[in-house]
Order: C-alpha cells, then sequence, then structure tokens
C-alpha cells in the first residue's frame, strides 16, 4: 500500500529560510509568499567565506561580476537552494542557512572558492525556459559518472530510490537548480544529457565522479504522489 513521504521517514523538501536571526541583531522578518525559479542559471558566483552563528551558518557569497543587484530579503537559488538575501555589502552578498539546509543540502560541505549556480527568483512575466522550480531541495545525489557518450554528454545520477516514483523518462528534474530533462533512468539512478552551454555556464561542467549535488523533483509529481498516497491511506466511506 502506498504511504505518504513524511510516514515513510522520507525527508520532507526543505523550504525556503523565510526568516533570519542575524548575529547580536533582531529578527528579520522576510515575505513568506512563495517564491518560483525556472531553473535557468543566470551567474556563477563563489564562496568568499562561512561563519557560524546561533542561527546556522551565514554564507558570503561573491557573485562574480552579476549586474543583478537584489533588495535585502531577495530570494535567490543558491545551488538550487532558495535562500533570503540578509546584508549586501559591496560585491559580498550575506545569506543565514539554518541547520537543516546545511545538513540535509550540499550547502554545509561547500568550502571558500567553491563555485554556485546563481539564479533570482521569477516575476510575473519571467519567461518560463526551463519548469517550475522552488527552491526547496527533495535530497542530495552523487555523480556516479559522465563524459561524452557518443554524440551526447551524459550524467548518471545516484539517488535514494525512495524518490523514484517522483522520476519519469523525459521528465523535469532541477539538479543544484538547473533544470533538465530525464533522458534514461533506471533503479536507484538517472541520466541527464548536457549541452555545451550548460557544462560551461554552470556547476555542472565542473563536476567529478563522486561529487554530491542538490535534487528537487518535479512540484507536479509531488503533489500527485501525495494526493494518491492520501486516498490509498484513507479508504472511501461511501
Amino acid at each position: 500500500m502506498a504511504q505518504d513521504r513524511k510516514s515513510r521517514g522520507v525527508r520532507p523538501p526543505l523550504e525556503c529560510d523565510c526568516a533570519k536571526k542575524s548575529s547580536g541583531q533582531a529578527l528579520l522578518a522576510v515575505s513568506c509568499t512563495p517564491k518560483m525559479f525556472t531553473g535557468l542559471i543566470q551567474h556563477m558566483g563563489s564562496i568568499e567565506s562561512r561563519t557560524s552563528t546561533d542561527a546556522g551558518d551565514r554564507l558570503s557569497i561573491d557573485p562574480q561580476g552579476w549586474q543583478y543587484q537584489p533588495s535585502i530579503g531577495a530570494s535567490i537559488a543558491v545551488d538550487g537552494c532558495c535562500l533570503s538575501l540578509v546584508e549586501a555589502r559591496g560585491s559580498r552578498w550575506f545569506f543565514d542557512v539554518i541547520p537543516q539546509t546545511l545538513r540535509v543540502t550540499t550547502l554545509g560541505s561547500l568550502a571558500v572558492g567553491d563555485p554556485v549556480n546563481l539564479e533570482h527568483a521569477a516575476v510575473a512575466d519571467t519567461l518560463l525556459g526551463g519548469h517550475l522550480v522552488q527552491g526547496h531541495i527533495d535530497c542530495t545525489g552523487v555523480l556516479e559518472s559522465a563524459g561524452q557518450r557518443g554524440d551526447e554528454y551524459r550524467c548518471r545520477i545516484e539517488f535514494d530510490s525512495e524518490y523514484a516514483p517522483l522520476l519519469v523518462s523525459r521528465g523535469s528534474v532541477a539538479i543544484s537548480g538547473v533544470s533538465l530533462t530525464v533522458a534514461d533512468l533506471g533503479p536507484g539512478w538517472f541520466e541527464v544529457a548536457l549541452i555545451p552551454t550548460t557544462l560551461r555556464d554552470t556547476t555542472l561542467g565542473c563536476l567529478r565522479s563522486g561529487d554530491s549535488v542538490n535534487l528537487e523533483f518535479d512540484v507536479f509529481a509531488k503533489m500527485i504522489e501525495r494526493q494518491l498516497a492520501l486516498r490509498a491511506a484513507t479508504p472511501p466511506t461511501i
């Protein structure tokens, strides 16, 4: 019988860190309205510093010349994780990351100098060139292999098979914030094909076997699976 993800012990997707407490400062309230992304990476930045705080870690990111000028509280997907900007100082952006996010995404293992994918939140007239991405990471995967296969560059990702129902061939998946199409899949793995632009303009071109990536599965697949699980757990009364 189908069960919902929580009852099976699988982590629910992470949500935006919408309220942050800066060290020695009052609580900074940030709008909790839903934010969406498209999975089309707009720029690559790099980790400039990380420091521990009472609320987790504070990450400083160098946007590496990105012309986007965010306001305090703006939502930015960093390697696919929706984070809220808490401070901007010169060419440095600061984000507070809570312990749960550090534990279950790749943000907890990033080192100074590591590159990160960046995308600001979509607005009503944004061209949806990728797919609807929430910035709520479901789990991490591991790059099993990457390289040229015939006329395609393929990456094979290993992941927790509990999430297998959320993937279909030629369906959408976000890898470290990048919207991609599932090219092939099997027990505990799936593959994507990457074009030269993606390899050049995102962190996916820097990956090596054994590296971890953030995975967000299609939101519509998650909604459908949830509804099916609820119906299976609650037999009709008629």
